[in-house]
């Protein structure tokens, strides 16, 4: 596990866009976290940096908005699921295989359903307002593999705990 401290809303950005500048795909991402802790900034900045020129909201209502950049981005809220099998109905073997990415947003709720290949970002609040402690699990071949580029990016997206 890799943990950093951010100060601000850009540079929690920069680690997201340093996350998306290394984005296969494929990829899987885990955001977790209490509501206002950061998920959806992490996930917008992570969209721009792959070349997301449409806005992008959070898809709590919508459950699932796809977006296109570099690669095409899956964005996914499960907050307001209420049963593991509506998972089903957001049909995500087949984002799965689509080669793009798959950014999900309370995706602790899903354990279960993700295959075996993930990046977890944990955020928590710290002391000040805008003060997040993130946590980056690799979970998986895929991103154990790439362990040394992710933490190559302590610096620009946070300083380590």
């Amino acid at each position: 596990m890799i943990e950093l401290l951010s100060s601000s809303p850009d540079e929690t950005g920069r680690l997201a866009a340093g996350l998306a500048a290394m984005a296969e795909g494929g990829d899987v991402l885990v955001l977790v976290g209490d509501l206002g802790a950061g998920k959806t900034a992490f996930s917008k900045a992570y969209g721009k940096a792959l070349g997301v020129e449409a806005p992008m909201t959070s898809p709590t209502f919508t459950l699932a908005r796809e977006y296109e950049g570099r690669l095409t981005l899956h964005h996914l809220d499960v907050y307001r699921l209420e049963q593991m099998a509506e998972v089903l109905d957001l049909d995500l073997p087949e984002l799965l295989d689509s080669g793009g990415v798959v950014l999900i947003e309370w995706g602790d709720a899903i354990m279960p359903m993700l295959p075996a290949d993930y990046l977890e970002v944990r955020f928590t609040f710290g002391n000040g307002d805008d003060d997040r402690r993130i946590e980056l699990n690799l979970v998986g071949p895929r991103w154990v593999g790439r362990s040394e580029k992710v933490q190559s990016l302590i610096g620009s997206g946070g300083r380590p705990c």
